[in-house]
């Protein structure tokens, strides 16, 4: 099956002072099929956002090379983000944030189909906007309304409906619920879950919420320092984690039993050290100056993906994969 994105070896480069430069995502590869939620998940600093805006445009990339729909994308400039637009709608973190105060919501849903659809008629555009907020659970009445007057899980629906009128084909959703209350939060993932069945749409996901991650994704790409540790459907990495680096982010998760997270603490040891600096990262893996297993081999080159059942990728030698985690949802 033709995956309706395909990302191969992308790498975002930022030159800074004196000749140096900073490599935010280095030979990241994924692919991505219709009706997909897959999850990018790791620390802050990773370059997780940094990967997102690159595949939808916002940020150059140094090196490699986007697909979309099985073709290659060889526009520039403006034309490029129109293109791209056209598949791929960003809903961002920070909802009140994301939409500009000066506008009311009707001229913000009617400005990417001005921007992306110029031919489109008055009546064609209404018709787009009134089916986004009716997708969205919000009333006509809203779109004469500014940002400030709407509460965090509103502007976010707005965004949601901002994304969605230009009927794209996949959704990339940078921590969409992160500034949200908790009951929120659930409102707004069954809304996506919803949206996703209903138009058939892809994911890419992006969250620090591992129980999120659990609940949502169909496959996970664990990123540190923006290199890729470990590939692997939701289920297979919960539950048979094999890189050190994901087994760390797991058992971090804390239990809602007090009890049994007392329990956990005395049996997990706590991830060690500070993200290194990626201006000066360490040789071979990434991660070997944190990892509990790494030897000296470890520092000689970045260990190549090995792929275990299913399309499970993971970029360790050393990983055993042995046994289960037990974390709650």
């Amino acid at each position: 099956m033709t995956p309706i994105l395909s990302v191969k070896h992308l790498t975002v480069r930022y030159p800074l002072a004196r000749g140096q430069s900073l490599t935010a995502v280095k030979d990241v590869s994924l692919t991505l099929q219709r009706g997909e939620t897959l999850a990018i998940v790791g620390e802050s600093g990773c370059g997780k956002s940094t990967l997102a805006r690159a595949i939808c445009g916002l940020t150059g990339s140094s090196k490699g090379e986007i697909q979309l729909e099985g073709g290659t994308d060889t526009s520039k400039g403006k034309a490029k983000l129109h293109s791209i637009g056209r598949h791929i709608q960003y809903i961002f973190q920070d909802p009140l944030d994301a939409l500009n105060p000066h506008m009311t919501i009707g001229t913000i849903l009617q400005e990417p189909l001005k921007n992306l659809y110029p031919a489109m008629t008055t009546a064609e555009r209404q018709q787009r906007i009134m089916q986004a907020i009716d997708d969205v659970a919000l009333s006509p009445e809203h779109l004469s309304r500014y940002p400030h007057e709407f509460s965090g899980g509103q502007a976010q629906r707005i965004g949601i409906a901002r994304a969605l009128v230009s009927e794209p084909e996949i959704l990339l959703c940078d921590e969409p619920v992160s500034a949200l209350d908790v009951s929120i939060q659930a409102q707004i993932i069954n809304l996506l879950q919803r949206l996703q069945q209903q138009r058939q749409l892809a994911m890419l996901f992006i969250s620090h919420d591992l129980r999120v991650v659990r609940h949502l994704a169909d496959r996970v790409m664990v990123l540190y320092l923006g290199r890729v540790m470990e590939i692997a459907s939701a289920v297979t990495l919960f539950n048979k984690p094999r890189h050190p680096y994901t087994r760390a982010l797991l058992d971090a998760i804390p239990l809602s039993d007090p009890r049994q997270e007392q329990q956990r603490l005395k049996t997990t040891t706590p991830l060690r050290g500070d993200l290194p600096s990626p201006i000066a990262p360490p040789s071979g893996c990434m991660f070997r100056s944190r990892c509990p297993i790494a030897d000296n081999d470890c520092a000689q080159k970045a260990p190549p993906a090995e792929e275990k059942e299913d399309g499970h990728l993971v970029y360790c030698p050393k990983a055993a994969g042995i046994g289960s985690n037990q974390q709650e949802s």
